[in-house]
């Protein structure tokens, strides 16, 4: 009873301060993810737990392709224990800010909008995790445009509708 009050708790807690597309900006600029991710970058970032552990660090390293239809994202990962991971997105634009992409291990299509500097990203995949298994994961990716250079994203994580941490991530363009 205890460890469903407390699932309840930590759902309920996982619902309040949540982005919105809805917020107001705080910048002028407006992204464009088939200009920011064409070509070479670099991302770095780290995954917590809901207890604000830090349980993997990483460095990506991403070639971003766009040829007017088709933004393809190779994502090279280094994890800090030496493990990696290739993750390679096709995404398309499917509307006026709306996008939908696939990768291997993404179940079905993700599904994101654009809307001024801010892009928000959701979709189910099986994520790699150490030991050659797979957790099967859903994913709620906030991005933000910081500079011409720079992306934040904040990705809250969560498993059977039950948040499990955050990934905090720094995309710069090379």
């Amino acid at each position: 009873m205890k460890r469903l009050l407390l699932a309840a708790l930590l759902v309920t807690l996982a619902a309040c301060g949540r982005p919105s597309l809805n917020d107001p900006s705080l910048s002028n600029r407006q992204l464009n993810l088939e200009e920011f991710f064409n070509g070479h970058l670099t991302a770095y970032g780290q995954f917590q737990d809901v207890f604000g552990e830090v349980r993997r660090r990483f460095e990506v390293d991403i070639h971003g392709t766009w040829d007017g239809q088709t933004l393809r994202l190779v994502e090279d990962f280094i994890y800090e224990d030496g493990s990696t991971e290739l993750r390679i997105w096709s995404l398309q634009q499917t509307g006026n800010g709306v996008w939908q992409g696939t990768a291997p291990g993404v179940i079905g299509v993700a599904t994101g909008r654009e809307r001024g500097n801010t892009f928000n990203w959701q979709y189910r995949i099986d994520l790699p995790v150490p030991g050659d298994e797979t957790l099967r994961v859903t994913f709620d990716d906030w991005m933000w445009l910081l500079t011409d250079d720079r992306l934040l994203n904040r990705a809250y994580m969560s498993r059977f509708g039950v948040p499990i941490g955050e990934v905090i991530i720094i995309f710069e363009r090379n």
